[in-house]
């Protein structure tokens, strides 16, 4: 599933293109939008949603990922 960008938070800055290592992002200098192009390519690895200086972008993550998930703090060292 592909990140979905607030538009209304946004600020335009097309950092979340340039951070994406999959190329997913499209950013239009003129209008100051991205836009996801490629979201089937999406790799899941939330590099945008954490570089996002305005908070507006929001990983929706497959069930199939969530539930491989393991909260490493439930752990505790012997």
């Amino acid at each position: 599933m592909p990140p979905v960008i607030n538009e209304k938070v946004c600020i335009g800055c097309g950092k979340c293109a340039d951070i994406c290592l999959m190329s997913i992002f499209t950013f239009d200098k003129e209008t100051k939008m991205t836009q996801v192009t490629y979201p089937n390519e999406c790799w899941h690895c939330n590099a945008c949603v954490l570089d996002c200086p305005s908070k507006a972008i929001r990983l929706r993550i497959p069930l199939n990922y969530m539930l491989l998930h393991v909260d490493a703090g439930q752990f505790t060292k012997i």
